[in-house]
């Protein structure tokens, strides 16, 4: 069974789509799959036990999507299933069964990378506005590519309502919850241990972010509302456009002592710090489901995050974590105060592990061999 794989963004890029097909792909092989990968990028191409191409961007942006675009028609013309990786690449129409991953809704990421919409547009009403006619070409465009696919593939029932939305057929829909890997980092130091490996405080307060510094991801709430516990100091690794901004706010708000900016770490150094603070803070405005919630979770880290997109899906709220309404600051200071009150850390870190059944490695990938069965098997 041949399956063109075209995606945006693959190993080694960061983000979730290029960590999720780099794990899932391996897997796959052993249920009798082979694979090509059509991407972008510069990145070397050896060492995978597939083929791997790139487009490169060292080249025009119009020559790039037309290499794209002609490289594609080629592959998917010798495979059997194309899997669509990433929404709104150059793919001219080809007549194979076609599997599309859907993490988020691409027109309202490009109106907000390009300024063409507030940062702080909520995604749900994005769906109802009217908009700018090129606001509402990335709309239709993307409305078009999700109804044309055969199946849809998404990673939370958030994004299954959201989806179908957009007019696709319901039975095309398909959730498949994202999965821990089963390679993921487990650290074997203690919180104490971690801290000291870290240079923390042993009896310090510690909320941690992680993630790109975008509007969307929130970290600009989390200084606001830093003021309501004076006590904690608030780490924040990744980087991104609003870094500068970032940290302005933390000195605009007299809270700059207690922000720490790390920068963007190594995949392999999160954990640690996951074990050594007291949550993981994920204030977004949405998310599909998010993979750092499930990781925290994994080395027994409870969390905070917003009560937006697929969140609820992971967070047990009282259990294994809080969740707060978005965009609402009394409500994060409230809940920031709750959380460092008393034991409830200690309760909360109890339970870290309910609910993380559903998203072992094993089930989802075996889903997903089902899914691309199915799929082939129909046409």
């Amino acid at each position: 069974m041949r399956i063109l794989i075209a995606s945006g963004i693959f190993h080694p890029d960061s983000g979730g789509p290029a960590t999720y097909l780099h794990s899932l792909l391996p897997a796959l092989q052993a249920h009798g799959y082979t694979f090509h990968v059509l991407t972008y990028g510069d990145a070397p191409t050896d060492g995978y036990p597939y083929p791997v191409e790139r487009i490169s961007f060292k080249q025009s942006a119009p020559r790039r999507w037309r290499a794209y675009a002609r490289r594609y028609a080629e592959l998917a013309a010798q495979a059997d299933l194309i899997y669509v990786n990433t929404l709104g690449l150059p793919r001219p129409k080809i007549a194979k069964p076609t599997a599309l991953k859907i993490v988020g809704d691409y027109a309202w990421e490009r109106a907000l990378q390009r300024g063409w919409i507030a940062a702080d547009t909520d995604l749900d009403a994005f769906q109802r506005r009217r908009d700018l006619p090129h606001v509402a070409w990335f709309k239709a465009r993307r409305t078009r590519e999700a109804r044309a696919a055969d199946q849809v593939i998404v990673p939370s029932e958030h994004l299954r309502r959201l989806v179908i939305g957009w007019g696709v057929l319901s039975e095309r829909v398909k959730v498949i919850y994202n999965a821990l890997e089963p390679t993921l980092h487990t650290p074997t130091e203690s919180q104490a241990e971690a801290r000291a490996a870290l240079g923390w405080q042993p009896e310090g307060r510690y909320l941690l972010s992680v993630g790109r510094l975008i509007a969307l991801k929130g970290v600009q709430y989390l200084i606001q509302a830093l003021d309501a516990v004076p006590e904690v100091r608030l780490i924040v690794a990744g980087d991104g456009d609003w870094l500068p901004r970032l940290r302005a706010l933390a000195e605009s708000c007299g809270v700059a002592d207690r922000v720490q900016f790390v920068g963007k770490l190594p995949h392999a150094k999160i954990p640690l710090l996951m074990r050594a603070a007291d949550y993981l803070a994920l204030y977004s405005s949405t998310e599909g489901l998010s993979h750092t919630l499930l990781e925290a979770l994994h080395v027994g880290t409870p969390v905070l995050a917003s009560k937006r997109g697929g969140n609820p899906e992971v967070v047990q709220h009282g259990v294994n974590g809080l969740l707060v309404p978005h965009p609402d600051l009394p409500a994060l200071r409230a809940a920031l105060q709750h959380a460092f009150s008393a034991d409830v850390r200690a309760a909360l870190a109890a339970n870290s592990s309910v609910g993380l059944a559903r998203f072992a490695w094993q089930p989802m990938v075996a889903r997903t061999d089902a899914a691309l069965r199915a799929l082939l098997e129909k046409h």
